[in-house]
This record gives C-alpha cells, sequence and structure tokens, in this order.
C-alpha cells in the first residue's frame, strides 16, 4: 500500500470513527432540555386510529403536523402535531398500551366557530357554547377516537374570590355549572 493509501485510509478511518463517536456522544451542552416549540407539559395521545384523529385535529383546530413515525405495519408510532402554541403527542394503541381516553382544555379565539368546525370534522357534541361563571365562553366535543375536547375563549377576567361567590350562588340556586 502507497504511503498516500495508507494516510487517506487512516484519515478516512479517523473520520468514521469521529463521526460514530458524535452520534454516540452527543454535545449535551448545545442541546435544550425543553425543546425550542414544546411546553413543560405535553399531552401524549393513545389511541385507536391515529390517522384519523389527526385528520380531525387539523380539520377541527387547523393542527398543523410536525411528525409522523410509521412501523413496518404502516401503523403511527409516533406523530406531533401542533395546535396553537402546543404539540400534542399520539401514538397507536397496541400490547400493553392500551387506548386510553382523555380530556383536553383548548383556548381558542372564538369557542362558536371552533365548535361548529369540530362538528363539521366528525367530533359529537357534549356542550354547545355557553358562557360560564368563571369568565370563559366554552363548548364540549368528543372527538372520533373519544377524547372529550372542552373549548375556551375568555372573555372575563374573574379574580378567585369571585369564582367562588359565583360558584356558591350557583350551588344555591340549584344549577349543575
Amino acid at each position: 500500500m502507497s504511503e498516500v493509501a495508507s494516510i487517506s485510509s487512516g484519515i478516512l478511518l479517523f473520520a468514521e470513527s469521529s463521526m460514530a463517536k458524535l452520534r454516540m456522544e452527543p454535545n449535551k451542552d448545545c442541546v435544550k432540555p425543553i425543546p425550542d416549540g414544546y411546553h413543560t407539559l405535553t399531552p401524549y395521545l393513545v389511541v385507536e386510529d391515529v390517522p384519523k384523529l389527526i385528520d380531525f385535529l387539523k380539520k377541527a383546530f387547523g393542527a398543523k403536523e410536525l411528525e409522523r413515525t410509521t412501523r413496518p405495519d404502516g401503523t403511527v408510532r409516533h406523530a406531533e402535531l401542533r395546535i396553537g402554541d402546543s404539540v400534542v403527542m399520539m401514538a397507536e394503541a397496541r400490547g400493553e398500551s392500551k387506548p386510553m381516553p382523555c380530556m383536553l382544555y383548548v383556548y381558542t379565539e372564538d369557542t362558536n366557530a371552533t365548535y361548529e368546525r369540530a362538528i363539521k370534522a366528525g367530533a359529537t357534541s357534549l356542550m354547545e357554547p355557553a358562557d360560564q361563571f368563571y369568565g370563559d365562553r366554552n363548548a364540549g366535543v368528543k372527538d372520533p377516537v373519544g377524547n372529550s375536547w372542552w373549548l375556551a375563549t375568555r372573555m372575563e377576567d374573574v379574580s378567585p374570590n369571585e369564582i367562588q361567590r359565583r360558584s356558591e350562588a350557583l350551588s344555591k340556586a340549584g344549577t349543575k355549572a
């Protein structure tokens, strides 16, 4: 082997070794513990038929798909969507990971319009839009895979003391709220 070939293969081996080391040992000083665009709390939904949920979320809430990883059988191993400023993660139920319906509270600019879009996208109504004693106008829908979504628009800033007062008044009046 010539000296040039020996040097070239040595550089190539060094480069390959360095790249493997970089992949194996990421520089923790450059990695943010909470990635940009994510919040401390991120919902992770385990459902049957993730593509159906993704389609619903896009139509109802204008969700943007960020990522989708599939298994060899075509089921979704992991997906991420952005709704407003929040990320929702999801995966297909299987094995030990059974479907687990949940309830989410979503602030929106217009509860009525969002409720109508959700119904048109295949949701069933849990509660039509109504003003609440705690200052939100809200409505509830159930998506096609069983999760409940409570939609809200803040209409009035109400102090905790006033919320308590209004709650007690509703209780005395026998109103369900």
